[in-house]
Parts: structure tokens; C-alpha cells; sequence
């Protein structure tokens, strides 16, 4: 949703801190690579720093990262349809990689699964919408996508930081309105896609 209202202003800023990557000639699916190995290394660096503040922080710069392939592929001509499928898939990683990270380290692992299946059931609505009908991908301005995922996600670490005594609690109430909030999306979407599926299916009587 954030996304979708303010991306005309946002990506000129994609696209002016993708600078250093056009000129080191990087592709952008070497951009999104990157973003998953920076979102990886992280990760793993939160089992043994341990400080929830610090992973929100370099979670969030490994998401920034990641966030400017699309403005490499712009600047550079290189959109492609293998991209942004490349692109979907690795970002669907990225969130397994952080959930279970989160599901691991503050012993919740049903909660870190339940969001991750409303994290993956709201991409398939519409991913499964357009085998049926051809979709335009930016009209879909749904209530926590992606981007309000991240942000999420990054927040409530740095909260849990900040007041590390309850830093436990924090995460596992964190996660569980991340599960309401993802599944509800995917609901939306549905519901949408249901609409916009039987509007044609009575075009064709």
C-alpha cells in the first residue's frame, strides 16, 4: 500500500542511491542476489550477537539494498520479465530466512510459521490471479505488503532493543499481529480476485 501511494515519489530516490551500482556496472539481478546474501549474512550474525536493536538496523540496510534492483534495472534498461520473476522468488526467501531466524532465536516457531504462510498465501492471490486473467501488477494497493512487512519487521526489532526486558515478548506479540495483519491481506486479495474473476466468468455467458 505504501508502495503503491507514494512510488512516483520514492523511486527518483531508488534510483539516485542506485548510483554507485549503475557505475560499478551491476546487474540487477546481481542487485537482488546481493540483497539475499546481505539479508542471509545478518541473519546469521543475530544468533550470535544476539541484540535485536542491531539486527532491525542492518535488516533494514540489507532491505534498502535489496530495494534498489529495480532502480539498477530502470537506469540501466534491464527490465525483463526472468527479473522480476527472479526478483519474487528471492524476496519469498528473504522473509523464510528472517521469520525463521526470529522463529529460532525467541522460541516461536508457530508464530514465525503462520506468518510466513500469510506472507506467502498474499503473493499467491494475486500471483494465481493472473494465470486466470492478465493483471495489472501495481493496481493491487492492499493494506501489508511487502514493503509494510519489512518496515514491520525492522520496527518491532528495534523496539524489542530498546526495551530488551521484554524484548522475548515483544517479538512473539510482534509476530502474532504479523500473522493477522499478513492473512488478512491475503483475504483481500482474494476477495478481489474472486470479483474480478466472476465479473469475466459472467462476460462469457
Amino acid at each position: 500500500m505504501i508502495d503503491g501511494l507514494i512510488k512516483s515519489k520514492i523511486d527518483p530516490l531508488w534510483e539516485a542511491m542506485a548510483t554507485p551500482l549503475v557505475r560499478a556496472r551491476m546487474t540487477p539481478n546481481q542487485v537482488t542476489f546481493a540483497g539475499l546474501v546481505l539479508v542471509t549474512l545478518v541473519s546469521g550474525l543475530y544468533l550470535w550477537h544476539t541484540m535485536p536493536v542491531v539486527y532491525g538496523l542492518t535488516l533494514a540496510l540489507a532491505f534498502v539494498f535489496d530495494a534498489l534492483d529495480g532502480a539498477v534495472a530502470r537506469r540501466r534498461d534491464m527490465r525483463s520479465r526472468r527479473g522480476g520473476y527472479f526478483d519474487a522468488m528471492v524476496d519469498r526467501y528473504q522473509e523464510l530466512i528472517v521469520l525463521a531466524t526470529l522463529g529460532y532465536m525467541h522460541d516461536a516457531w508457530p508464530l514465525a510459521m503462520l506468518a510466513l504462510a500469510g506472507s506467502v498465501f498474499t503473493s499467491y492471490a494475486k500471483a494465481r490471479t493472473a494465470i486466470e486473467t492478465p493483471i495489472n501488477n501495481d493496481n493491487w494497493p492492499d493494506f501489508f505488503e511487502r514493503m509494510e512487512r519489512v518496515i514491520f519487521l525492522c520496527g518491532m526489532l528495534v523496539l524489542a532493543g530498546i526495551l530488551s526486558a521484554y524484548a522475548d515478548r515483544i517479538v512473539v506479540y510482534g509476530l502474532a499481529l504479523f500473522a493477522i495483519l499478513a492473512h488478512v491481506t491475503a483475504l483481500q486479495r482474494a476477495r478481489r480476485a474472486a470479483q474480478m474473476l466472476l465479473a469475466l466468468d459472467r462476460d462469457r455467458k
